[in-house]
């Protein structure tokens, strides 16, 4: 398993380097950041990009609407509602989406776009009491929150086709700098480091074993 953190996605702090460009693609196969002028290549596998740079795709380049469009990739990008840990194979009718910013707010927060990997708390009472600290959060749905009206969201785990055709789970733990738990997250906190942790297999394999 790769643990890679604090990625500077789209940080906004003070002495940070912001980002020039509306996205960010990294290379699950090699471990690595990857220049987006390299964006028509198979040298990356997962971009960030959308609102925040917070939205989730894979390097395909057969899609027109892909930051991979007209490159020979051939990725895709799904999530399904499970534990990191809970998800131990490929399902079999699982459905990789092959577009650009795919996968990012849940629709149990605000601006929800279907099931996401986090879930966006705008005035801080979705999940907590309101206080201003506890406005704008953005909950990594690495593990199970609760809402104020004590209904449950699970976990969300991220199934990723690279670029290459090799497949990856990926659990998104944090988009704070240094801060990897929920209770810690606070308004104002440097925001924009993306925390993840991601195991991959060959094409040839339909289950995912962690060493």
């Amino acid at each position: 398993m790769i643990r890679v953190e604090n990625l500077p996605i789209a940080p906004t702090d003070e002495g940070s380097t912001p980002n020039p460009h509306d996205h960010y693609l990294y290379s699950l196969s090699e471990n690595k950041s990857v220049d987006v002028e390299l964006g028509n290549s198979t040298k990356w596998d997962l971009a960030f990009g959308g609102i925040f740079t917070s939205f989730l795709s894979a390097n395909n380049g057969s899609d027109e609407d892909n930051y991979g469009a007209g490159s020979t990739a051939k990725g895709g990008i799904a999530i399904v509602e499970s534990t990191f840990d809970e998800v131990t194979e490929i399902p079999k009718d699982l459905e990789f989406k092959t577009g650009k910013d795919v996968i990012g707010t849940d629709d149990q927060g605000f601006f929800g776009e279907g099931m996401g990997w986090y879930l966006y708390d705008f005035f801080g009472t979705t999940v907590r009491d309101g206080a201003p600290e506890d406005q704008h959060i953005a909950y990594a749905l690495a593990v199970p929150i609760t809402k104020k009206d004590v209904t449950t969201v699970k976990p969300r785990t991220v199934i990723l086709k690279t670029a290459n055709g090799d497949y990856a789970k990926i659990k998104m733990i944090s988009c704070y700098k240094d801060l990897f738990t929920p209770e810690l997250w606070k308004k104002g906190e440097p925001i924009m480091y993306a925390t993840f942790e991601y195991v991959i297999v060959p094409s040839s394999s339909t289950k995912f074993e962690i060493k």
